[in-house]
């Protein structure tokens, strides 16, 4: 999982009143040992921050699943929807919850090849 931590994700001046680092810290503990979180500079989507990009595991590759794509991922709701995705298996595993579905989107192929590994 990579969550988008650059100039406008996780910041308090775009999104004041909002614990970008409790997030994060939730979504590393909440995943655990079920994947990898990383922080990544500007993904290029600042219109649509904070920005979650959620990779399939080994089983969702195998199963043809892509990177998801999340925007506006500012709400604990949300935030626990996508870690409790992530350890049921994610995507190409298991559907994503429907709250979780709504915040999906598919950003332009130039943002989505630059996303690292």
């Amino acid at each position: 999982m990579t969550v988008c931590r650059g100039c406008c994700c996780g910041t308090a001046r775009k999104h004041p009143g909002v614990d970008h680092l409790g997030q994060f810290d939730r979504i590393v503990d909440g995943v655990g040992d079920t994947g990898k979180v990383r922080a990544s500079d500007c993904l290029d989507v600042c219109a649509q921050s904070n920005v979650v990009v959620v990779s399939p595991s080994s089983a969702g590759r195998a199963a043809g699943a892509r990177p998801v794509w999340l925007r506006d991922v500012l709400d604990e709701d949300v935030t626990e929807g996508i870690v409790e995705w992530v350890r049921a298996g994610g995507p190409g595993v298991v559907d994503a919850p429907d709250l979780v579905s709504l915040f999906m989107f598919s950003p332009s192929r130039r943002v989505r090849s630059q996303l690292p590994g």
